[in-house]
């Protein structure tokens, strides 16, 4: 049975490029940056010379770029090192219900035991921030906005320039996490985003898994949730992981600016799965046309519920998810789709299709005929 891989937002696949540039790390450049040897000098050179390759293609200093273990220790970094830094100025935050749990469960975090107080702007029924509302919320004592890019489990995308072009009008800083947009969407700056910080993750645009990186638009420097010594510019500590840097740089390089995953390719296999699964009784699509991420088709099926769905796709050799990976094996409805009016009983069925630049037209026709007698097996005996 040949495996039709449709959850390309969860992880993809390491490019082969990036293996090879990650294996001389993984052999004879073993040092430690941080020793004062030879050793640890080549080591040294050779990751200064990886910050200084990413801030060209992000078109920022190489002191603003954070290498971190990946899209929630970049986002932990934002939000807890910039509330904390600034407490003392206000502690009132804002965020969206729709956020990755790694964002979700900071703001979470700092309610219930920081005391803070944290603004959740309502979505309307496709997931959408209003840039009004945030502006309505905004207050002399709100320090911190965190709004992401393009979401992980409906592929909607965020007004994300305006939102940010708002905050810096206010004086506000803000955060986006940008884990979903790279390799998928147009790449130009990190400036284009209006944001003090932005988050990356490696293993998103087939780079390595353990790696990541944060923008922190200067001057800014949130403190450090990690201790133990002065690495990244003491905003990070831990020895760095030099292989993972290695591929996450060369990833970076070739796959953003000519995005990884072709929009045209995938436009037209996002379309033939919209098409079929709109003639499916009991199946309701929740992708908004206008403003999402080509490669992304969600749905729900009424009297199923996801775990029942993925087991049979999966039975017949189809990868798909329920939203966050993060999450998976939990029976619990999208918190995305609650937050977007989605009834909790269509909301406990949600699967997210995620395509990638190795997926086919045959293979988006054999999932759409396997569909049906997938979902009459799925449905829940009543």
């Amino acid at each position: 049975m040949r495996t039709i891989y449709f959850d390309y937002n969860a992880t993809t696949p390491l490019a082969p490029a990036v293996r090879e540039a990650m294996l001389p790390f993984l052999n004879e450049i073993y040092g430690n940056p941080s020793s004062v040897h030879h050793v640890g000098r080549r080591a040294r050179a050779l990751l200064d010379d990886a910050r200084d390759r990413v801030a060209v293609v992000w078109r920022c200093k190489p002191s603003e770029v954070i290498f971190t273990s990946g899209g929630t220790e970049s986002n932990n970094l934002a939000i807890f090192g910039t509330a904390r830094l600034l407490r003392a100025k206000g502690r009132h935050l804002i965020t969206s219900p729709t956020e990755h749990h790694a964002v979700l469960h900071c703001f979470d975090y700092l309610a219930k035991k920081e005391g803070f107080e944290v603004t959740y702007l309502p979505v309307d029924s496709n997931g959408l921030v209003e840039v009004g509302d945030l502006a309505k919320a905004i207050r002399a004592d709100t320090t911190l906005v965190s709004i992401m890019a393009a979401n992980n489990e409906t592929g909607t995308i965020q007004p994300v320039p305006e939102l940010g072009a708002l905050c810096r009008e206010r004086k506000v800083l803000f955060h986006t996490d940008a884990v979903q947009w790279f390799g998928k969407e147009p790449f130009h700056s990190m400036h284009q985003f209006k944001a003090d910080l932005v988050s990356v993750c490696g293993h998103k645009f087939y780079g390595p898994k353990g790696t990541g990186a944060l923008f922190v638009r200067a001057p800014l420097l949130p403190d450090p949730i990690l201790f133990g010594g002065g690495h990244e510019n003491e905003r990070r500590a831990g020895t760095e992981n030099l292989a993972g840097i290695a591929g996450l740089t060369l990833a970076i390089e070739t796959h953003w600016q000519n995005p990884i995953f072709p929009t045209a390719q995938l436009s037209a296999l996002t379309q033939q799965l919209v098409v079929s699964l709109s003639t499916m009784p009991s199946v309701c699509l929740r992708r908004t046309a206008a403003a999402c991420l080509a490669n992304t088709v969600s749905f729900t099926v009424a009297g199923c519920d996801s775990i029942g769905l993925l087991a049979g796709l999966d039975l017949e050799g189809v990868c798909a998810s329920s939203g966050s990976a993060c999450s998976a094996g939990s029976v619990e409805p999208s918190h995305v789709l609650l937050a977007m009016g989605v009834p909790a009983s269509l909301a406990a069925s949600f699967i997210r299709f995620s395509l990638g630049r190795a997926s086919t037209a045959t293979e988006v026709t054999r999932v759409t005929e396997l569909l049906p007698s997938i979902i009459e097996r799925s449905r829940t005996p009543r």
